[in-house]
């Protein structure tokens, strides 16, 4: 962990190793993550039943939100991401009221209940985090019934802000959790910028068993002025506002250059590759192009093992593309994120 733990691993109740590999313990204490907060902002209640889609696989988004509704007094089914088709099985039997994942996944299961003839209008609000909402799809989820806020969670830090709302319309902005300390600093010095100026997100955490001192997220957000619409006095951000690095997250699942890396090391016929996360339909997408000199079979062939290391290595699926020797821009990205910011 870091060296940050003050107790031994023993002593935590959960053990995560998410991809990267990134390695993160639960404590034993109920609502860890302190996202319980966020969901009591989102309407969640006793005695709502949650459908929640977030991984539980070894990853901790699933444990963090399932916690928090459990805190709350929710019943919570665990049904992580994909099997569409259970899920829609689950959803028709348990008649959820609430939802947790990511917002490309609530799209999905409408879409695919709605194709199919099943029910899934039993789903009227939603708690989103992990990859963007944009104003579109918020509209889109509102126009079939579902309320949807959002969070800004991390599996270190747990709750770092979340959007609250008033007669039913979103606030602008998210509120900080009260449990933290959060800072805006100039990337790489660690110097706090103006109010207003857009930097990366440093929060502390004076946690028992796992503090954190001015942990560096990565993130890029600015403060915003004066308290929320809703009422609620804490410090403000207007939300993600890119990387201040190279790594994407991507439905839900950090990617970073290290993992392209290894990728390409698995295929030396590949002289560069580059991973463009782009956004279509509502939905993230993912293409690693890579420059080859195959052609034809060979590089459907290559193309279909690169796919398969994709998945592997980064846990996402997505398309690859064969481009030829030194097509590639000379930039020094290896990750390129061309979703629209904010």
């Amino acid at each position: 962990f870091g060296g940050a733990a003050a107790v031994a691993p023993g002593h935590f109740a959960r053990l995560f190793a998410s991809p990267g590999p990134i390695f993160e313990p639960e404590g034993r204490r109920g609502n860890f993550w302190r996202l319980a907060r966020a969901l009591h902002a989102a309407g969640f209640r006793g005695g709502d039943i949650v459908h929640n889609t977030f991984a539980y696989h070894l990853t901790p988004g699933g444990p963090m939100m399932e916690s928090a509704a459990r805190a709350l007094g929710c019943a919570v089914i665990p049904a992580g991401p994909g099997n569409t088709e259970l899920q829609l099985d689950a959803i028709a039997q348990y008649r959820p009221n609430a939802f947790c994942g990511v917002p490309d996944f609530l799209k999905i299961l409408l879409d695919q209940a709605a194709e199919a003839g099943r029910d899934a209008s039993s789903i009227r609000k939603a708690m989103v985090s992990g990859a963007a909402l944009p104003a579109s799809l918020r509209a889109e989820l509102g126009a079939r019934g579902v309320a949807v806020l959002q969070c800004y969670a991390a599996a270190d830090l747990g709750l770092i802000a979340y959007e609250s709302a008033v007669d039913g319309a979103p606030c602008p902005g998210m509120t900080v959790d009260e449990d933290i300390l959060v800072e805006i600093v100039r990337p790489g010095t660690g110097d706090p910028v103006p109010d207003g100026e857009v930097g990366e997100v440093v929060a502390t955490l004076f946690a028992l068993d796992w503090p954190l001192v001015r942990f560096a997220t990565g993130d890029l957000s600015k403060t915003l002025p004066g308290p929320s619409p809703c009422g609620r006095t804490a410090m403000r951000l207007a939300g993600w506002l890119g990387r201040a690095d190279q790594t994407a997250k991507v439905r839900g699942m950090f990617v970073r250059p290290e993992q392209v890396a290894a990728i390409l090391a698995r295929h030396r016929e590949v002289a560069r590759a580059r991973l463009v996360v782009g956004r279509a339909g509502e939905q993230d997408t993912v293409e690693l192009r890579c420059e080859a000199p195959a052609t034809g079979d060979a590089a459907s062939t290559l193309a279909a093992a690169l796919a398969e290391s994709l998945r592997e290595l980064t846990k996402l699926r997505g398309t690859v593309a064969i481009v030829t020797p030194s097509s590639l821009p000379n930039d020094g990205k290896v990750i390129e994120d061309t979703r629209p910011v904010g």
